[in-house]
């Protein structure tokens, strides 16, 4: 590409943001906050703060769509409205399309899989993946879960039975992280990444903390050229992005999870053509392995190879770095309130009885759904730490969205939908929606709080801003009226044809390692948690204030459960 070349294609890029900046917005009358920077607009507002801390107050302060600018003036929409991510994400099909920089993201971190695709080529992947992913397949992976929660409690016995005071400190981010991964090594692929025993591969090496190295504290600039690459082409995007020097870690991350992924599929379509199926997620995706092989096979029921090992390293990404992060801030809320962690393990060992009685070694997955306050803690968690921070997404044709709480606009107008053109660009906020007074709030007080986004002030919020499992055991508490998501009508998993296909056996694996790490230690607080911080890095990660250089942290104390069920 020669200087004339480049010169042209910037004046023609800037001809055009000068175009988009002086034409009057179809949304000048919602309202929203003003921006300072005509250049960034409120883009370091958005991806800077803490997770969740900019959409509460927009929200608070002009309710559940939000005008907000991008560089250059152009205009955004931040979402919390149920009917309107409804319309969105579960009844639009695809007439809301990932944003070109989230579909690069996605490729950038596992490569063209589920994650990545869109339209004709999503439906295909996914209409091929979902067997593997239904909820009779996920009981068969309760005890890949169970034997590496095991495994980590086993260490952790090793290590407080060697201290004197049989009490330790641990980083549990660093330790569940570790777990989640041969987890899903196991359940996924029956292949053991050695995390959790120090027996490390290259690649398990690789993974821990790759978020918060490659995404953490992005630079105004850097957020500024993410915000201006939707001029840019897709293609033109991925050349620059395979040659940044930024993202070298996740290049070598994913040429070492290529290879895992290329041997472990050469393995199971051997063990295919033998006869021999294990119960792990690859074997149940046989049939798309053996597809491939068959080249008079229907290219409709296909996957390529490339997309196969992209769905891969998907299954390696989320399935430990999302499952491992809402397990360690469940742990932090049971440590935050010690009388759930109290109950909580009272009713584990009531289910571990139940099943004693009746003759039985292992708890089944039946039993974990059993178990009503389990299952109250897990929904908790998801609602009120979303791993997910935002859903982006543009309309590829005009479109209407609905409204369940009618907006004010700026003209005094009450607006009950908003009409919005081709090429409209809006953030679903995650957080915003699980925090949702008319969906999961009684509309009560909840006092002073401690907010956990920011820590050094109190907040006098809505019962939707409290932390409590209880919510769920109170019929007619969640108010069902809008239908949204796969899980209990909450956004975390998003909804539709997007949603997570994962979504049960990241259940189904919170459960299990709750139920172990709780009957067996009891977890309490280090002075380091005043300083916790929901730390934004394409995911939500724990990091403490001023030590983002260390890592993921959660440092917790941790003693060995009282065996007694009366653990006061």
């Amino acid at each position: 590409m020669n200087s004339l070349t480049i010169a042209l294609s910037g004046i023609v890029i800037g001809a055009y943001i000068l175009y988009k900046a002086t034409k009057r917005s179809p949304f000048w009358n919602i309202p929203g906050p003003k921006s300072n920077s005509f250049i960034l607009g409120h883009v370091c507002e958005l991806l800077q703060n803490q997770v969740g801390l900019t959409d509460f107050e927009w929200r608070e302060n002009y309710g559940d769509v939000v005008r907000f600018k991008g560089s250059f003036g152009s205009d955004y929409l931040m979402i919390s409205d149920p009917k309107a991510l409804q319309r969105i994400f579960q009844t639009s099909g695809y007439r809301w399309r990932k944003t070109p920089q989230r579909r690069e993201f996605s490729r950038l971190v596992a490569g063209k899989g589920l994650a990545w695709a869109d339209g004709d080529v999503h439906k295909r992947q996914r209409k091929i993946m979902l067997p593997g992913f239904s909820a009779p397949e996920a009981k068969h992976l309760l005890p890949f879960f169970s034997s590496c929660a095991a495994a980590l409690c086993s260490r952790w016995t090793d290590i407080l039975s060697a201290s004197s005071e049989q009490c330790q400190v641990f980083n549990v981010a660093d330790w569940i992280s570790r777990a989640t991964l041969d987890a899903i090594g196991q359940a996924a692929f029956d292949y053991d990444f050695g995390a959790t025993n120090n027996q490390d591969t290259e690649l398990s090496k690789h993974y821990q903390n790759l978020m918060i190295k490659t995404f953490g504290t992005p630079s105004k600039t850097a957020l500024l050229m993410l915000d201006l690459s939707r001029y840019i082409p897709l293609s033109v995007m991925e050349f620059l992005d395979n040659h940044n020097p930024r993202f070298s870690l996740i290049h070598r991350v994913n040429n070492l999870a290529h290879v895992t992924a290329k041997y472990l599929v050469d393995m199971k379509s051997g063990l295919l053509l033998e006869g021999k199926n294990k119960k792990d997620i690859m074997s149940l995706l046989a049939r798309a392995v053996k597809a491939n092989k068959e080249a008079s096979q229907n290219p409709k029921l296909q996957l390529s190879e490339e997309e196969l090992l992209a769905q891969m390293r998907v299954l390696l990404f989320a399935g430990h770095e999302t499952s491992g992060t809402s397990l360690t801030f469940a742990l932090f809320e049971l440590v935050r309130n010690p009388a759930l962690q109290t109950r909580l393990r009272k009713e584990i060992r009531n289910t571990e009885r139940k099943v004693a009685e009746r003759g039985d070694v292992e708890v089944t997955a039946q039993d974990l759904e059993s178990m009503p306050f389990l299952n109250a803690v897990v929904k908790e968690t998801l609602r009120f730490h979303p791993v997910a921070v935002h859903l982006f997404r543009v309309a590829v044709e005009d479109d209407v969205l609905p409204l369940m709480k009618p907006i004010v606009a700026t003209t005094g107008e009450i607006l009950q939908e908003v009409v919005v053109p081709k090429g409209t660009r809006i953030v679903g906020s995650i957080s915003a929606y699980n925090r949702h007074e008319d969906v999961f709030g009684s509309g009560e007080k909840a006092g002073a709080l401690k907010f956990i986004l920011t820590s050094h002030n109190a907040f006098d919020r809505a019962d939707a801003f409290t932390f409590n499992p209880d919510r769920w055991l109170n019929p007619g508490h969640i108010k069902n009226s809008v239908s949204l998501g796969v899980y209990a009508n909450l956004a975390t998993f998003s909804a539709g044809i997007r949603s997570c296909i994962g979504w049960r056996f990241a259940v189904l694996e919170m459960q299990a390692f709750l139920v172990e790490l709780i009957k067996n230690f009891e977890f309490a607080a280090t002075p380091a948690l005043d300083g916790i911080r929901r730390e934004p890095a394409f995911l939500m990660t724990p990091s403490i204030e001023g030590e983002l250089d260390k890592g993921s942290q959660m440092p917790l104390k941790v003693v060995f459960a009282k065996r007694s069920d009366d653990d006061s």
